[in-house]
């Protein structure tokens, strides 16, 4: 196995242009959300409030889930799964915004008032954004 493989013998080249273009996104958003923490209630309120700006958002989330998963389809072979991982909820993620975005808002509200939930899934989300920068940008 080279430093340039995976366990198969494949290139990790697209396991690593992929985690150099999610890990950097995951990096920033989470970052904002942290830093905007008591105001972010008030902003995702009303963006979940929004169905059609929900419908509408789901479509560039869904088809970036829906690129990750045609290229990177790998469950196995360590950190490249998270990549995987990140494409499904994605593909999930916008699929359900565009067939359910009324349903979506009515159970979004309540859990982005709770700073503790958002506050943790912003700090793991950084984390394993993090992890994808740290993966992405080495030499090996």
């Amino acid at each position: 196995m080279t430093c340039n493989s995976d366990r198969r013998g494949e290139p990790l080249t697209t396991s690593k242009t992929i985690a150099g273009l999610l890990g950097p996104t995951l990096v920033v958003g989470a970052a904002a959300v942290l830093l905007n923490l008591a105001a972010w209630p008030a902003l995702a309120e009303q963006a979940f409030r929004d169905a059609p700006l929900i419908f509408v958002s789901g479509f560039p989330l869904f088809v970036a889930g829906l690129a990750i998963v045609r290229v990177h389809n790998r469950w196995s072979g360590g950190w490249p799964v998270l990549v995987t991982a990140f494409g499904w909820l994605a593909l999930l993620g916008g699929l359900s915004r565009i067939l359910f975005p009324t349903r979506l808002a009515g159970i979004a509200v309540p859990l982005v008032h709770s700073k503790g939930i958002l506050a943790t899934v912003a700090v793991v989300i950084l984390g394993a954004g993090t992890f994808l920068c740290l993966k992405s940008y080495n030499r090996e």
